[in-house]
């Protein structure tokens, strides 16, 4: 008779400061809210949604700048996990315009040159729990989706596969500290670096060389506050260290977020 296996579902609500991902700015300097659903399917795989939105309504900017202020995005993904650290993981993301644009089609199952959806294939490795270093890292390659790079004249697309490299390492601090409200404080560094972005999917990025987009410290601190509930709170540093397309929102911002898990 074979043991049933347990099945969890996690709840999460991310409200940051700014939506930053591997060092893109996403609608401005507008707090964003981050609704996420997991569920434990088995002890491998786990199913997951993800969302994010400033509520705002207007796609650009009103000078005409090429920089999104309305931004949303709708994902879904799962992990499997192949060893005890390392995971597979597969995302599909979604990022519709939060207006009609002109020449972009919306359209949810549209994975073509203008569309507004991704296939993200990753391998994420960590050896932050029972190994003697702390450190993680990710290789992400585009599998699918609106990742095109053109010839000279524009023309004959071709999939790109933009590959984004991220290092990462924990330490904790104050672990046995009194008072206790300064315990398992973590302080984490990354960086990240894009490949190969000749198809401009990461826009505010060197688009001809190696692109060190993403240069981060996070401070972070996770609160129980009962009945399963906890409340992360973060607060992160992120430096774009691409030498060009970062005019628009420049190179340094500070993102706080406050979570509640269950």
């Amino acid at each position: 008779m074979s043991v049933p296996v347990e099945k969890r579902l996690s709840l999460n609500l991310d409200i940051t400061s700014r939506y930053l991902w591997r060092g893109q700015c996403w609608g401005g300097n507008y707090v964003a809210v981050q609704p996420s659903i997991e569920y434990a399917a088995t002890s491998k795989l786990t199913l997951g949604f993800w969302a994010t939105t400033n509520f705002k309504s207007d796609y650009f900017y009103p000078d005409g700048v090429s920089a999104y202020k309305g931004y949303q995005e709708i994902d879904f993904y799962l992990y499997y996990q192949l060893t005890d650290f390392l995971q597979f993981q597969l995302w599909d993301y979604y990022w519709p315009s939060v207006s009609k644009v002109e020449g972009v089609d919306n359209s949810y199952f549209n994975y073509g040159t203008n569309g507004s959806k991704t296939v993200d294939a990753i391998l994420y490795f960590d050896f932050s729990e029972g190994y003697q270093y702390p450190f993680n890292a990710t290789i992400s390659t585009l599998v699918q989706g609106n990742d095109y790079r053109y010839n000279s004249n524009g023309e004959k697309p071709k999939r790109n596969f933009t590959t984004y490299l991220e290092l990462g390492y924990t330490f904790t601090f104050f672990e046995n500290s009194s008072p206790k409200f300064l315990q398992d404080i973590t302080v984490s560094p990354y960086v990240g670096a894009v490949l190969n972005n000749k198809a401009a999917y990461y826009t505010y990025a060197d688009y001809d060389k190696v692109s060190w987009v993403n240069l981060s410290l996070d401070i972070s601190k996770d609160i129980a506050i009962g009945s399963n509930i906890n409340m992360p709170l973060s607060l992160t540093y992120i430096h774009n260290g691409a030498t060009k397309n970062t005019e628009i929102f420049g190179k340094n911002f500070i993102v706080a977020t406050l979570s509640l898990s269950y």
